[in-house]
């Protein structure tokens, strides 16, 4: 089978990668959690998880269907390293969800009109209306992060960024705005390990990229980016909540509980939406394990 990037991350995973990464993913099945410092063991069972998403799904449908009736707004931004698991959760929060009241938003590299624009302003024209969910399968954060990471822009636009950011989220709240903020946290050796399985699975080697590969090396440089911005960004009006995602089962059910928690809406069963696993989720110092 040809592998994408012609097998780069199996051979940064042999030759590449900390010894210390590669003996924590030596010998451990699917089921072993191979982050130190995370709460579990094993990833939680199937059953278990099963039973708790689809009470949530339920849950789910009635928010929307008040926020249909009421006009509410919600936006949900969630952020991570490549592979922490936003694809999934999204999938899973928006499974059964209208595709006319919920949108997901993933944006590609912006055009060269969009370069000339102020930073913001095509994030603002994906913005829910009145009964509309909006889910940013991740967002302006990314001049936080992988732009900065990556040398995409300039330390200045990357400060202007930063300037700006707590007045912008402070207009989306101040204008009736519901925003939540996910950030999933994996850890480098689950991350690699799920690499591994895109890289080798031809259902999901598309999901890869050229900046994923090279990312593999700049974990460093990406943790100081990560606790720089969530530091910068976790305000009162616009905090983030911090879910551990080296199981996704866990990290799943958390990020549903997190936005249920967050909205006001007709029907809530509160035994059902509970809170979210304290083991794993939190504010930013969750990260630190």
């Amino acid at each position: 089978m040809t592998l994408p990037f012609d097998g780069a991350i199996s051979a940064f995973a042999e030759t590449g990668a900390p010894a210390k990464i590669r003996r924590q993913l030596d010998g451990a099945d699917d089921n072993d959690i191979v982050t130190p410092g995370y709460p579990y063991d094993k990833a939680m069972k199937k059953g278990d998880y099963t039973d708790q998403m689809d009470a949530l799904q339920i849950e789910l449908v009635k928010m929307q269907s008040d926020l249909k009736a009421s006009g509410k707004r919600l936006a949900v931004v969630f952020e991570g390293r490549d592979t922490a698991g936003k694809g999934g959760t999204i999938g899973r929060m928006r499974e059964n969800l209208n595709p006319r009241v919920c949108t997901v938003v993933a944006l590609p590299k912006p055009t060269e009109r969009e370069a000339g624009q102020w930073y913001f302003q095509r994030y603002v024209d994906w913005l829910p209306s009145a009964g509309e969910i909006a889910l940013f399968d991740r967002s302006w954060y990314n001049r936080g992060i992988v732009e900065h990471v990556f040398g995409f822009c300039t330390p200045d636009e990357r400060a202007h960024f930063f300037r700006q950011l707590p007045d912008f989220e402070r207009m989306l709240v101040d204008e009736g705005i519901v925003l939540v903020k996910i950030w999933l946290a994996v850890g480098r050796a689950e991350q690699l390990r799920r690499m591994i399985a895109r890289e080798r699975d031809p259902l999901k080697q598309w999901k890869l990229s050229q900046i994923d590969v090279d990312g593999l090396s700049r974990w460093d440089a990406y943790t100081e980016a990560i606790g720089e911005t969530l530091m910068l960004s976790h305000t009162a009006h616009a905090p983030w909540t911090v879910i551990r995602s080296d199981d996704k089962r866990r990290a799943r059910l958390a990020a549903i509980r997190a936005v249920l928690g967050r909205i006001d809406y007709a029907g809530r069963d509160a035994g059902v939406v509970g809170t979210p696993d304290a083991e794993i989720c939190g504010d930013p110092t969750m990260l630190d394990g």
